[in-house]
């Protein structure tokens, strides 16, 4: 395996991945505590949380395969080469693991708090259904040939596309509410700062190495922080421009007052 040829370059690196790791690892509590202090989960989209757990899940599965394990690392040097440097570093690992946990927990908030008429839909189900299923048949696929590398990339292609979808329901809920209460800002801004700090962290390594199989090589890390930094300054658009200041309960009463006519 490569080394780093500069030391500030290599420090940089890991400088930014420890940033984007607490970034994103404090991204979820903001959430998880607003949850716990209102007693309710309304405004939160289920949809979203539920693909949220099978894309870290499917996330995890990558980063920790390719990390620990030495059978797909020898697989992944004999497609890119010998000299090329790994693309999983330790904190995308424990990132994972701190955030399929911490999902978890927001899911089990949602199971015990003031939900109002918010309920998983059937095409979230259904989509998290066909998926584990496919990287089920994957993986009896995989055993006979031994194709580690291909298999682990299965299930970066699913987080990948967990990624691309799991956005859009809250994104949506808070169009037609006109409103973002009850679904934390914090963990958004946070999200932006770990998206940022990835995709340096991501351009450190490739310099060093005069070679930009790091982005190809890892596509899915690459197209994580490109799609969750587009999502993210959406949803800071919808709280900061289109709906500041603007609770669902406001909007409620707004609409069920009667409209005064002047004498």
């Amino acid at each position: 395996m490569a080394s780093w040829n500069s030391t500030p370059l290599e420090i940089t690196y890991e400088v930014l991945g420890w940033t984007a790791f607490v970034s994103w690892s404090i991204s979820f509590y903001p959430q998880v505590i607003l949850n716990f202090r209102r007693k309710s989960v309304v405004g939160l989209n289920f949809d979203f949380v539920v693909l949220n757990l099978t894309k870290h899940s499917s996330y995890l599965i990558y980063n920790a395969s390719l990390y620990f394990s030495s059978a797909v690392q020898k697989q992944y040097f004999k497609k890119y080469g010998d000299k090329q440097m790994i693309p999983v570093a330790a904190n995308d690992v424990a990132f994972s693991c701190h955030a399929v946990l911490l999902t978890a927990v927001t899911l089990y908030q949602i199971s015990i708090y003031e939900r109002g008429n918010q309920k998983v839909s059937k095409i979230s189900i259904g989509i998290v259904a066909v998926v584990w299923l496919a990287a089920a048949v994957c993986v009896f696929v995989a055993l006979p040939r031994h194709s580690w590398l291909w298999l682990i990339s299965v299930f970066n292609s699913i987080q990948v596309s967990m990624t691309c979808i799991k956005y859009i329901p809250q994104a949506v809920m808070n169009f037609l509410r006109k409103s973002t209460d009850g679904f934390s800002i914090g963990n958004i801004l946070l999200d932006f700062t770990g998206g940022a700090a990835s995709y340096a962290q991501m351009a450190m390594q490739s310099i060093d190495q005069h070679s930009w199989v790091n982005f190809y090589g890892n596509i899915g890390k690459t197209l994580l922080s490109l799609i969750s930094i587009f999502f993210d300054l959406l949803f800071m658009c919808q709280h900061f421009v289109l709906y500041r200041g603007k609770s669902s309960e406001e909007l409620v009463k707004t609409s069920d007052e009667p409209v005064s006519e002047n004498v």
